[in-house]
């Protein structure tokens, strides 16, 4: 196995600094699609600090319902926002829930010796019908320093093995970690299902994951000027391959980008891939629709009544 180029992170960015230059306001509704389709990974728990940027989780799926996005799936990264996720799951039709331990919050649960017993609850959650996948997990090799690694390579594994046991799909985070990321895969087996979330590699990295039958999601990056690669990655791929997810409130697409982020902005991240591989966008959004509920199953499968809302976990 090639050892993967490892991109600028500056485009994984989760977190900013106050700018006061920034423009905190939403971006405009784009033009509804045609076609619906689905936000594969977002976080409706996260404020990214700026005001304007609080909405209820209703709102954001109200703006998306009215544009075209039928659905998304809303992700934990810890075990409050994933017990979060899979309630509000519970009660919403448009939301499906993917629970774990990110790998940037694993060190600190090894740390404190309750890694185990986290990862316990996060298996309950899996067995929850509108919980249907394991995510984000995977190696974080920018924030998390040597010192770190052992643990969140323990967890990464005990993900996977939590989400084949309950036969659901995997989403994966990656960053600066390519190599670790796909010999562990390789390694212990990697679930039917397997999602690059936010995928950040190259045409030659996105050609071995479709070879394995993986998934590769792409989010706002891959609008980016600076981010010819992700454009190549996905022209490297069969389309049937491909899902689309905003990581709101981060990575906002451009012409938008450093704003707020939310999933009504899916359409603009489709036009964009669409204009990019000469097609039409509503045989795009039809292709990734499909592969999407391949992954995930139907959304109004176990179809909860709508209920109040939840607040955000603190």
């Amino acid at each position: 196995m090639s050892e993967w180029a490892q991109q600028p992170t500056e485009l994984h960015v989760r977190q900013r600094e106050p700018d006061p230059s920034r423009d905190l306001d939403y971006p405009p509704l784009p033009e509804a699609l045609s076609v619906s389709v689905y936000d594969n990974h977002t976080h409706l728990e996260i404020s990214d600090g700026t005001p304007g940027s609080e909405l209820d989780y209703r709102e954001h799926l109200d703006r998306a319902s009215s544009v075209g996005v039928k659905g998304v799936v809303q992700v934990g990264g810890d075990l409050e926002t994933s017990r979060w996720s899979a309630q509000v799951a519970e009660r919403e039709p448009r939301v499906l829930a993917a629970v774990a331990l990110h790998p940037n919050e694993v060190p600190g649960y090894a740390a404190s010796g309750t890694l185990d017993a986290a990862l316990a609850e996060i298996d309950a959650l899996a067995a929850q019908p509108r919980v249907r996948a394991i995510g984000e997990t995977g190696l974080d090799f920018f924030r998390t320093g040597e010192d770190g690694r052992d643990a969140q390579l323990r967890s990464f594994e005990a993900h996977i093995a939590i989400a084949k046991s309950h036969g659901i799909a995997l989403q994966i985070h990656d960053r600066d970690a390519h190599q670790a990321v796909m010999e562990t895969l390789i390694r212990v087996g990697a679930p039917e299902k397997t999602v690059f979330h936010c995928f950040s590699g190259d045409a030659e990295m996105a050609r071995f994951c479709a070879d394995q039958g993986w998934y590769l999601s792409f989010a706002g990056t891959v609008t980016f000027k600076n981010a010819a690669y992700l454009r190549e990655a996905l022209e490297a791929i069969p389309r049937d391959r491909i899902l689309v997810e905003t990581d709101a409130p981060f990575l906002t697409p451009h012409p938008y980008r450093g704003r707020p982020n939310s999933p009504y902005l899916i359409p603009t991240t489709l036009r964009a891939m669409a204009a990019h591989l000469e097609t039409d966008v509503t045989m795009l959004a039809a292709q990734i629709s499909s592969t999407t509920e391949e992954v995930y199953g139907q959304w109004d499968e176990d179809l909860p009544e709508i209920v109040e809302s939840l607040d955000r976990p603190e």
